[in-house]
């Protein structure tokens, strides 16, 4: 990650022909959002005093001020790689800050900034991984996204069977200009079903990348005359699309969930951290699966996790374990999806995971060793069970602390509520 000073930016503009730029932030909802300005601006731009009407972006209105700021992180500066080459435009992504000058605490980007904080007192660092998993479907005839597509491939077919070839190729590209690593792409099991493995970065960089990554895809899928979602379940009888968020811990530049002594190439800290994160997993499912849709993933038959449970072999854990490979040893969630916001996703582990060492938590025995027996319950079937889950975490909910927990509940159940006013057709057919 590059580390730049406001010298560095301005020179950079002048270099590149940079002509406007983009500032960036994402919503509670996991939504990216950005304002643009000219380079007339940069001054302002790099004292932090671009504001911006709160009251535009959905759980950032009500409070008791008008405007906030954007201040950029002046490490995130990278240049589109898609824009016209003269007259370049580039972004900063953002911390929001109250007009006295302290962090917005609706920031999810400044929440997990607080928590990697925490780990920083303990003497850890977080490094993550991720694969996204996304479709690449059809546009209708007036460009308007389908869940359709005429593509026919399956796992790491080749073209002409894989027509998303060329387009993962530009995406791995793109990114790979704006500072992110694509470990591999390939074609996955459904037809137009796609993915994308980015490799380890430290936990906020990671984050920032997953934002960025879900823009890239989506550009450049529409470039080439189709429509990227990263949807958890757009088709029924399909398998949905996951985000399989990779992670371990380092002490002094160690990985310390790893240990020579133990069978499975396992450390103690490893498995509490674990323990940590599962003992929160069914609560923490309104931040990693946070929209209806997201539950018709989660069900049985279709390789998606359904129990709170661990695994070093099977097929389909809520957690898979592993040494294997240089990186050391590894925890694997398999729960999130697309529609996550990722500094949410990462702050929750990361704040369970330190709650489990801290407090010298035990896992419950792995699927292997249980013989298929669910000893901490399952993961809740409906968005609605995943709010009421959430209201009881009181763990959780103060790690998020009370803006972003409390616009969660009520946005979640309002959306739940809208949900069970509709007449699918589903219903039409069984019942009319």
């Amino acid at each position: 990650m590059a580390k730049y000073t406001k010298q560095d930016i301005l020179n950079l503009i002048e270099e590149e022909d940079i002509e406007f730029i983009r500032l960036q932030f994402t919503d509670i909802a996991g939504n990216l959002k950005n304002m643009a300005t000219t380079v007339d601006q940069i001054g302002k731009i790099l004292d932090g005093r671009c504001r911006f009407d709160c009251a535009a972006v959905d759980g950032f209105r009500g409070a008791d001020y008008e405007e906030l700021f954007l201040v950029p992180d002046l490490d995130t500066f990278v240049i589109f790689p898609w824009r016209p080459q003269n007259g370049k435009v580039a972004r900063f992504i953002c911390n929001i800050e109250k007009p006295d000058g302290t962090p917005f605490d609706g920031d999810s980007r400044y929440i997990l900034k607080k928590v990697i904080k925490e780990a920083k007192e303990m003497g850890y660092s977080l490094d993550v991984g991720i694969k996204h998993e996304f479709f690449l479907f059809d546009l209708d005839d007036n460009g308007q996204p389908t869940n359709h597509s005429s593509e026919r491939g399956g796992y790491f077919d080749v073209g002409p069977t894989d027509e998303g070839e060329n387009t993962r190729r530009d995406m791995v590209l793109y990114l790979a200009d704006m500072g992110i690593e694509v470990e591999s792409s390939y074609h996955l099991d459904e037809a137009s079903q796609h993915a994308l493995e980015i490799a380890y970065r430290d936990a906020l960089t990671m984050a920032d990348s997953i934002m960025t990554t879900r823009l890239v895809a989506r550009t450049v899928a529409k470039r080439h005359g189709v429509h990227a979602t990263f949807m958890p379940k757009p088709r029924k009888h399909v398998k949905g699309s996951g985000a399989h968020y990779t992670f371990s811990l380092s002490k002094n530049g160690k990985n310390i969930f790893s240990s020579y002594s133990d069978i499975h190439g396992i450390s103690k800290e490893g498995y509490q951290f674990m323990a940590g994160m599962l003992s929160h997993m069914a609560a923490m499912s309104l931040v990693t699966n946070p929209i209806v849709n997201s539950y018709k993933r989660l069900i049985p038959g279709y390789l998606a996790p359904v129990a709170v449970g661990w695994s070093f072999t099977n097929d389909s854990p809520l957690i898979r374990m592993t040494s294997i490979g240089g990186d050391g040893a590894r925890i694997v969630l398999r729960s999130p999806d697309g529609a996550a916001n990722p500094y949410l996703v990462i702050a929750s582990c990361l704040a369970a995971g330190l709650q489990g060492i801290r407090d010298g938590m035990e896992p419950p025995k792995s699927m292997e060793e249980s013989e298929g027996d669910n000893l901490q319950g399952n993961l809740p079937r409906t968005l609605h069970e995943a709010v009421k889950l959430f209201q009881q975490d009181d763990f959780l909910r103060d790690k998020l602390e009370s803006h972003i927990s409390n616009h969660l509940v009520r946005t979640k159940e309002e959306e739940w509520n809208e949900y069970c006013q509709q007449v699918t057709l589903w219903e039409q057919e069984k019942y009319l």
